[in-house]
């Protein structure tokens, strides 16, 4: 990779606190002005979120309270990835266990980001699928909240609310609207 103007150099890093949903690191960095410092790193677990969407132009979503920001809201449904798992498969069982509804065909990878890339790590994969059965009830109660179609015709008015909880529902719902009319968005529409 060639080193471009304004690089950071790392010369290692030390975890000062480590558990299996967060760790925190001093990076041992040089910054471009040649300053020298550990810099606090958070990393988190890799997550996976499925956007469903079905023939009414609706998304499958979670009513639920979020007590670290003290908000209620819509969030797409999700979670961490297991060690080896894979991650379109996580959204697909996350999806399953919080809503009662499987995704139903091959899922379409929509988009990966950091949200927080100054001092986090915490990646993030978005798989869409057309298509959902009911399945029951959700068997994650740690995940309690409303199932709900929402109408994506509603995004922008949430947003503006801030009623879309968390980077990973507003990415996936904005990316997704904003590509439909673009060819970005291959998969056709279900009969």
């Amino acid at each position: 990779m060639t080193e471009e103007h304004g690089a950071w150099k790392t010369f290692g890093e030390r975890l000062v606190y480590d558990n299996r949903w967060v760790q925190v690191g001093l990076v041992d960095v040089e910054a471009p002005n040649g300053e020298r410092w550990d810099y606090h790193v958070v990393h988190l677990a890799r997550i996976a979120i499925a956007l469903i969407v079905d023939d009414q132009d609706r998304a499958l979503m979670l009513w639920r309270y979020r007590f670290a920001t003290e908000q209620w809201g819509y969030e797409l449904l999700g979670g961490m990835v297991d060690d080896g798992e894979d991650a379109a498969v996580t959204a697909a069982r996350e999806a399953a266990e919080e809503s009662g509804w499987e995704p139903v065909g091959e899922p379409e990878h929509l988009i990966s980001f950091e949200p927080l890339p100054g001092q986090v790590t915490a990646p993030v994969d978005v798989y869409l699928w057309r298509a959902a059965k009911h399945v029951g009830e959700p068997t994650d109660t740690e995940e309690a909240g409303r199932v709900e179609w929402v109408p994506l015709s509603r995004v922008p008015e949430l947003a503006q609310r801030q009623e879309l909880l968390g980077s990973g529902t507003l990415v996936a719902l904005l990316h997704y609207l904003a590509s439909r009319g673009t060819g970005q968005d291959k998969v056709t529409e279900t009969p």
